[in-house]
């Protein structure tokens, strides 16, 4: 039977006191209360509340005008703020993850300061911690609020989260009642909010697959949400709900919003984005009535288009309040709702690109491609004079104290959103004729979603009304990423893991092993050199006593080995590798390895390996960047990569514990993929290159012999495939090359060096007789 989140939260409610009742609530006089509209519970001082402070259920923005903090804070000093009250109060502060989250398999971008310290080995969830308790300043890229940005003075794609973090009490960090006394001692004491206008409701986090689940307790004050806690506190196993073996404190402070909050502005948007605002406002020469705005603004939260999906019914409502139609009201509001966007959104591509993401039609970056056009579509929409990239630039400017990596990479935001901007133009372009062929025509939904997909139309370009969670719908297919689960004839559960023999010093080409399972030309053995499948290395091949072996598939930590014939179970057996083959893969791994070193390096950090194959033929590299390489790239890509050849630098493999290599290596160790482990083997090659990696490898780069690049070719808007030749392969491949220079010299009658010109003259020649023949 299918569990929902409504289910449970149903459940807890039956014991809310357990739940959700901590002591600062009886020492300081809250009740519980139930939601006349949302029937959820919620802890207040005021005895005569009806209605939860959530906007969706009635709520207004009362701090509008009239902040009750003792003193306004702006995005910098409010961080210093807290991380001074957190730090007395015995927290390590500790840096920023990245935006992207390189460390985790299943998604694209950070989410949510908690993901920093998530980690999955196969398949379970454990976390890794560098302090506890801890702090973050964590920014966050979220994509399923697209369309409210802007609108409700609240929403972010881009946003600080200011984790607050204990792990495994009782033995370590704290719960329920200390954390709860610590947001509210915050926010009274440090904030100076008064206690009465602050109240909780009480909610439930959860997993999407419930493997992880708790109470979860949302702090507002005014009709804002400021703080949301929540405790990882039980799981669903077998339709039941279990403790967890470790529990987990995972609060998500609101810094945007703390720092609205004691500002009072209209949005949030004045407050966070500063002087990067007031200069748009100023070269976009926006003039709106002040006093209009703010009687909109303290009600703006309804327009929220996940409760309210429908924006036009959500307008109509929020326009009867303020007694002015609906057209009046968007006039007055949207060239504000399209500034705010546009910083929010170059924000976040600021951000991303900063740490090494790319606007693409591939992964992730389809989302960065998604923001970028909306925000460009808002300026060609108003015909305003303002280049996305400036925007980024100041936002590096306002936020370089407390993140000088922005600055650090202004070359390459400005570089990639100039190129993203010179493609927009162009789509435009070829696009001019289909806007104008829909202009001033409703559109359904299904079309406008074929027109963005083919076209990167985007609604507001049409000057229609964007439908229902548009963005969502567009980008949430686009949020995380999952690997394949393999199947597989029989269940391997139950056996040992397979004892590995092929990272064996010096190599085992020749080994005994037992048989522990045999079926249908499938044999696990109880240790095998034999290398499997995995990281886009091919396996090996060679004989299982007699029995040719196929293939080799790698299971959780079962081997698992195809022949051809049959083997019993209990056998003992004589395993040989192939070793010229094994030779060939080897070096082919190391190729692809400096490639992608050289890549990094030499075109810009935003190349990473999106795919990878090493055959015993040749190997290949997917890397992401915006366009083709010129020839001149690619000559000097292989000339880099053979010097590092000659340099005979040595390649080390090191078994890490996992949190030990990302704190000597950093997060750029998965350039390759995630390696769901708790150890993992880091290979690197000199001070050039380090990733974690399960390949077979050489003990230095002069082993390789020569490296040369085949081919390369654009094959996805922002992938780029570059092919290559190692080791004897590449020499065979050159001594091909050379065979077939000296061949067409001797049938075109002149020395090697003179064949290009003489090919020059053929095809002049050829030109001249096909126009002849045409005559």
């Amino acid at each position: 039977m299918m569990i929902t989140k409504q289910e449970i939260l149903k459940t807890f409610q039956k014991e809310s006191e357990k739940h959700w009742k901590v002591k600062i609530f009886e020492d300081e006089g809250f009740v519980r209360k139930n939601c006349n509209s949302c029937k959820k519970g919620f802890w207040t001082l005021d005895l005569g509340r009806k209605h939860c402070p959530d906007p969706a259920c009635g709520e207004e923005y009362n701090f509008i005008e009239n902040p009750i903090t003792k003193k306004s804070w702006d995005y910098m000093e409010t961080w210093k703020l807290f991380e001074k009250f957190f730090v007395r109060n015995n927290h390590s502060s500790i840096s920023r993850y990245p935006v992207v989250s390189r460390w985790r398999n299943d998604l694209f971008f950070n989410i949510a300061s908690i993901v920093d310290f998530q980690r999955f080995d196969n398949g379970v969830m454990s976390f890794d911690y560098p302090a506890n308790p801890l702090i973050v300043p964590q920014m966050c890229l979220r994509f399923s609020d697209i369309q409210n940005v802007g609108i409700t003075g609240r929403h972010h794609t881009c946003f600080m989260m200011p984790g607050q973090h204990a792990f495994n009490p009782p033995k370590e960090g704290y719960w329920k009642d200390e954390c709860i006394q610590l947001n509210f001692d915050f926010l009274t004491k440090e904030m100076g909010i008064p206690r009465e206008d602050l109240i909780y409701v009480e909610d439930l986090w959860t997993m999407p697959d419930f493997s992880a689940l708790g109470p979860y307790i949302e702090t507002f004050s005014r009709g804002l949400e400021l703080v949301n806690s929540g405790f990882m506190q039980f799981g669903i196993s077998n339709n039941s709900i279990k403790e967890l073996p470790m529990k987990s404190i995972d609060v998500g402070w609101g810094l945007d919003r703390l720092v609205w909050f004691s500002n009072g502005t209209p949005t949030g948007y004045e407050a966070v984005f500063g002087s990067v605002l007031d200069k748009v406002k100023k070269i976009c020469e926006i003039d709106y009535d002040r006093e209009f705005f703010f009687k909109y603004a303290k009600i703006a939260g309804s327009l929220n288009i996940e409760e309210t999906p429908d924006l036009k019914i959500a307008r109509e409502k929020v326009a009867r309040q303020l007694n002015v139609d609906v057209d009046k009201l968007e006039r007055n509001i949207a060239p504000l709702e399209a500034v705010y966007s546009i910083c929010d959104h170059s924000r976040a591509l600021a951000f991303a690109i900063s740490d090494a993401a790319l606007p693409s039609n591939v992964g992730g970056g389809y989302n960065l491609r998604v923001i970028l056009r909306r925000a460009l579509s808002f300026i060609k929409k108003f015909d305003w004079s303002l280049k996305l990239e400036d925007v980024a630039i100041w936002h590096a400017d306002y936020l370089k104290k407390l993140f000088p990596e922005l600055k650090k990479h202004e070359d390459d935001i400005v570089k990639i959103l100039q190129v993203e901007e010179k493609r927009y133009n162009q789509m435009r372009e070829r696009s001019r004729k289909i806007i104008d062929d829909h202009a001033g025509r409703k559109i359904p939904e299904e079309e406008l979603m074929k027109l963005y997909e083919s076209e990167g139309i985007t609604p507001e370009q049409l000057s229609t009304e964007t439908p229902p969670n548009f963005y969502q719908k567009i980008t949430e297919k686009h949020m995380g990423h999952k690997a394949a689960e393999e199947k597989f004839p029989f269940d391997v559960g139950n056996l040992p893991a397979t004892n590995i023999l092929y990272y064996e010093k010096p190599p085992v080409f020749e080994f005994k092993a037992k048989v522990l399972k045999a079926f249908d030309g499938f044999v696990v053995l109880d240790q095998t050199a034999f290398y499997p499948t995995q990281g886009g290395q091919m396996h090996d091949t060679g004989y299982i006593d007699d029995a040719r072996v196929m293939d080799v598939i790698k299971i959780g930590n079962v081997i698992i080995h195809k022949i051809e014939g049959n083997a019993k179970e209990k056998q003992n057996i004589i395993g040989k590798i192939d070793k010229t083959r094994r030779d060939k893969l080897r070096r082919h791994h190391d190729s692809i390895h400096i490639i992608n070193g050289v890549v990094h390096k030499m075109i810009g950090p935003w190349c990473h390996q999106y795919g990878t194959e090493k055959d015993v033929d040749k190997a290949r590299i997917d890397i992401t960047h915006y366009e083709a390489l010129t020839d001149e790239q690619v000559e000097e890509i292989e000339k880099m990569a053979n010097e590092i050849i000659q340099k005979n630098l040595p390649i080390t493999k090191t078994l890490m514990d996992r949190s030990e290599a990302e704190n000597k290596y950093g997060f750029e160790i998965y350039t390759g993929g995630y390696v769901p482990s708790k150890q993992i083997r880091v290979v690197s090659i000199g001070n050039f290159d380090t990733e974690a990696c399960a390949g077979t490898h050489s003990d230095s780069t002069g082993d390789i012999g020569h490296i040369a690049v085949v081919k390369t070719k654009r094959i996805a808007d922002g992938l780029v495939r570059i092919e290559i030749k190692a080791g004897d392969v590449a020499l065979e491949y050159l001594k091909d090359k050379e065979r077939v220079l000296q061949e067409v010299a001797k049938k075109l009658n002149v020395n090697e060096e003179d064949v290009p010109k003489a090919v020059e003259r053929l095809f002049e020649t050829w030109k001249k007789k096909r126009k002849q023949l045409k005559k």
